[in-house]
């Protein structure tokens, strides 16, 4: 004799066989807080509040009757028409155009190279190439710097060694170009190891593939290898921008050795630095920094929107 189950109850209008409705959740569990809790707390301190202080005080002027008044974008528009700021800006528009294309191209083909292992000593030379990143900002600077000395360094000595007479490299038409040569020469072993870090995860299968059409090395460069890494040349070119409005220790550091040709506000960070320590002016320091750092942000965008349409 078989005995039957009584069948499960299910709720009105129900299938037979469905499953019971999940019970709702009745309050909202905090533990995800406690553990991002800690880096939010550190990067509104580090981050949001600076710059939330930074736009307070680039609203601000400070008079010689009343102290520190509201003036609301009154420093905004000052900063649109001063002819230092934008000469600075156009400065260092100028440095990026040119510096900053020299320099990656130089890093791509040091990393194409390196990658295509017909270099003799590759690694020793990967180090090499990487090392002057590695050295700091003022100490290369100084060096270059000493170098670069026409009564001390070694332009004036190859001048009194060979009787001739080298440019300048810190006059005002060079020193602008001198700058860029220290930068680049600091910075192309970071992008190197950007873009050989990309190539090493192209599979192997593609060159074997393009060697059986008998694909040139040429043609297996421009055809896979680039179009593989685009979007590591996108954040290199972003990093490169960034590190171009910012420009501040080479110049800063060469202004002893070039004071005629580096002037307070050579760059945007300059002259805000200047404006700030110097001129004790920080409410219109705080709104150069903000209208720089907006303009930064905006043509940063525009190269990662051009870059992804691209790659896409």
């Amino acid at each position: 004799m078989t005995v039957m189950s009584p069948p499960t109850a299910t709720p009105t209008g129900a299938p037979a066989g469905a499953r019971p409705p999940r019970p709702r959740r009745t309050g909202r569990s905090w533990k995800g807080w406690g553990f991002i809790g800690p880096f939010m707390l550190v990067f509104a301190l580090v981050f949001l509040a600076p710059i939330a202080y930074s736009i307070y005080l680039s609203l601000f002027r400070k008079q010689m009757i009343g102290g520190n008044s509201f003036v609301g974008l009154e420093n905004y528009q000052q900063a649109f028409s001063d002819p230092q700021f934008w000469s600075a800006v156009g400065r260092v528009a100028l440095f990026l155009v040119v510096q900053v294309p020299i320099m990656l191209v130089i890093a791509l083909i040091v990393a194409l190279a390196v990658d295509s292992g017909r270099l003799y000593g590759s690694n020793f030379f990967r180090i090499s190439i990487f090392l002057p990143y590695a050295v700091p900002a003022v100490v290369a600077t100084l060096m270059w710097g000493f170098m670069y000395g026409t009564r001390f360094g070694l332009v004036g000595n190859i001048n009194d060694a060979f009787g001739i007479d080298l440019p300048n490299p810190l006059s005002p038409d060079l020193v602008l170009a001198s700058i860029g040569n220290i930068v680049t020469w600091e910075f192309v072993g970071y992008n190197m190891l950007i873009f050989y870090a990309a190539l090493r995860v192209i599979p192997r299968d593609l060159y074997e593939a393009a060697e059986l059409d008998g694909a040139s090395q040429l043609r297996v460069i421009t055809a896979i290898k680039i179009p593989a890494i685009r979007g590591s040349l996108v954040v290199a070119t972003i990093f490169s921008i960034i590190g171009s409005f910012q420009l501040f220790n080479e110049p800063s550091i060469l202004k002893s050795l070039a004071p005629n040709a580096i002037t307070t506000y050579f760059t945007p960070n300059l002259y805000a630095y200047n404006l700030s320590f110097s001129g004790q002016q920080f409410n219109y320091s705080a709104t150069v920094a903000i209208i720089m750092g907006v303009l930064t942000m905006i043509v940063a965008y525009v190269v990662q929107l051009r870059g992804m349409k691209k790659e896409s």
